[in-house]
């Protein structure tokens, strides 16, 4: 089959990964914002952070709303001492 289901959209955002280190304090942390599409026609903000990973998705009508809340989210861990690598 060639052709794409129909209404299957893929994410048009690469991944976005922050990284906070800092050896004295023993901290490795990571932070992953992504936005994907769900069974039902929305957009999630997906982030995954931490050592090993924890998981939290949240749904928005529609890309702008999830764009607006990935740009929010990056901004608040920037501030926090985490940078993209």
């Amino acid at each position: 089959m060639t052709d794409a289901l129909p209404g299957l959209r893929l994410a048009i955002v690469d991944a976005i990964l922050l990284h906070r280190i800092d050896p004295a304090k023993n901290m490795h942390r990571f932070y992953r914002l992504d936005i994907a599409p769900d069974l039902f026609g929305r957009w999630c903000l997906v982030a995954e952070w931490g050592r090993i990973g924890r998981l939290r998705s949240t749904v928005c009508d529609d890309i702008a709303q999830a764009m607006e809340a990935l740009v929010r989210q990056r901004r608040l861990k920037e501030r926090r001492g985490y940078v993209a690598r």
